[in-house]
């Protein structure tokens, strides 16, 4: 990995120097767009929607478009005025329980690494962290923009998860929540029986992109220069007309595929314990044999040799 920030973690009178890098990646399959007819590749020009000339980057500003459509132009200049930290630090603020952070106000994770006068510094913060079961809420500036941050401990490493504001999350303002919808104790309890039994241990490495690995396909075909075939649609679930039949039939098939997968298990293990048993008796054969055969061989070996008698 490439650090893409060098700062400092500023904790109360202590400060560690830390590298900052992108704790994850995007994996989608990226295009670009081209003209269909020779995949000429597609360009676009700055131009301004007055004169309609090409402008160049040395002559763009940002501006600010107002309700009514007038526009307020901001130079450099005034965003040099502006109150936001060039002293690369992450500042801790607080420290709180993780449980009280809504994971909703979480933007993007970057692991830090420490700078090698920063280490010992950096782990005994780790380790004080771990003890407590706490988080740090830090600021920093990133990107020309100053955000809240959650500092956490992963793989005992730290991450910096940066969050949004709480003015930037939407309230879920929908209509149903205050409805007063009647759920029957059988459908909740079937509801609740279909939940513990797919419940189970998450490993993420069980999940994969089908759609991505789909089109990464179709893309080494067109190189190769292979037909394509075009999979089978799944069928679509249709509508639940009953909410307890539903739920009911959603539990057995849940419990068919838990066994299905339980009975592989089991076939794999009995088969494995049939290769054993079958060698155990040739292996007690063997030995057997050899066991007849040595008193033979130890009793040739003991019996004197005759001598020939000599004729007159």
């Amino acid at each position: 990995m490439r650090s893409i920030w060098k700062g400092a973690i500023s904790f109360g009178l202590v400060t560690i120097p830390v590298k900052l890098y992108s704790a994850t990646e995007q994996k989608d399959v990226s295009f670009h767009q081209v003209h269909r007819e020779d995949a000429g590749r597609i360009r676009y020009k700055r131009v301004c929607s007055v004169d309609g000339e090409e402008v160049a980057y040395s002559e763009i500003a940002k501006g600010y478009e107002l309700p009514g459509g007038e526009m307020v132009v901001l130079t450099d200049e005034d965003f040099a005025d502006l109150p936001l930290s060039t002293s690369r630090r992450i500042d801790v603020l607080q420290f709180t329980p993780a449980e009280q952070l809504d994971p909703i106000l979480f933007n993007k994770s970057y692991y830090l690494e420490p700078e090698a006068a920063g280490v010992k510094p950096y782990v005994l913060l780790r380790d004080a962290l771990e003890r407590t079961g706490q988080v740090a809420i830090v600021k920093v500036a990133l990107r020309q923009r100053e955000s809240l941050a959650a500092l956490r401990i992963r793989e005992g490493v730290f991450v910096l998860e940066t969050m949004l504001w709480p003015d930037e999350v939407r309230e879920p303002g929908f209509a149903f929540v205050e409805e007063d919808v009647e759920v029957r104790p059988q459908e909740l309890q079937m509801a609740e029986s279909l939940i513990e039994t797919m419940a189970g241990e998450f490993d993420p490495s069980e999940y994969h992109d089908a759609y991505r690995e789909a089109l990464q396909q179709v893309i080494e075909a067109k190189v190769a220069g292979k037909e394509l075939v075009k999979p089978e649609a799944a069928e679509a679930a249709g509508p639940a007309v009953d909410l307890m039949a539903a739920l009911r039939a959603s539990v057995d098939a849940a419990k068919r595929e838990r066994e299905g997968a339980k009975e592989s298990k089991e076939k794999a293990g009995a088969g494995a314990d049939k290769r054993k048993a079958a060698a155990k008796p040739a292996r007690a054969a063997a030995s057997g044999r050899a066991e007849e055969e040595k008193p033979e061989k130890e009793a040739k070996k003991a019996a004197p040799k005759r001598r020939a008698r000599k004729s007159a």
